[in-house]
């Protein structure tokens, strides 16, 4: 990783090629996944939001998640916007050492989603997301959340609206289907 970070600075024209490249191969894999599978009910099954309507693609920035946010923004973004315009837009994820990067990549054009990936070692999304989702525009976030937090949450009328809440650990479907009762008449303020 740190010669290719060194190569974008020392040999800019080879990474433009190498970057060129993968975006060839990309286009071929999420084609021939298109191909392949197909759209359910006129939308794209996606690990990151579940469902989203059209050709919606996931992408990584995992590369930028160590760099400056204007490292970002010079190599970074052109490469997403690029292969986003080519579908319906794209869902993002982003690490817990990338949250620096949250206001920019919520301006990437043709944006539907960010998944924001809680690890070891890192204030869990939920526990800061009232400071993040200021910094992500009107961009939809997706966060993990245990069902504890959750629940106390919707119990105290303090859910932030726009945002795709994946409940952890509800102890059985039965449980679920009461907490979707109760999320169905949430009133986001």
């Amino acid at each position: 990783a740190t010669q290719s970070y060194l190569d974008a600075i020392e040999n800019p024209e080879l990474v433009k090629i190498v970057i060129d490249f993968a975006l060839k191969l990309n286009l071929l894999v999420q084609n021939t996944f298109f191909e392949t599978v197909g759209l359910f009910n006129g939308g794209t099954f996606s690990t990151h939001v579940q469902w989203i309507k059209g050709r919606v693609i996931s992408e990584s920035i995992d590369p930028f998640h160590l760099t400056s946010v204007d490292f970002f923004e010079e190599w970074g973004r052109e490469p997403v916007e690029k292969i986003f315009s080519y579908y319906d837009g794209g869902v993002i994820h982003l690490h817990s050492n990338g949250r620096h990067l949250l206001e920019k990549v919520s301006q990437i054009k043709g944006i539907k989603a960010i998944r924001l990936v809680d690890e070891p070692g890192n204030p869990s999304t939920i526990s800061i997301l009232s400071t993040l989702h200021q910094k992500r525009g009107i961009v939809p976030l997706v966060i993990s959340v245990p069902y504890p937090i959750f629940t106390s949450l919707l119990k105290q009328h303090q859910l932030i609206g726009n945002i795709f809440y994946m409940v952890d650990d509800v102890p059985d479907k039965y449980t679920a289907n009461i907490l979707m009762e109760k999320v169905r008449s949430y009133n986001y303020e």
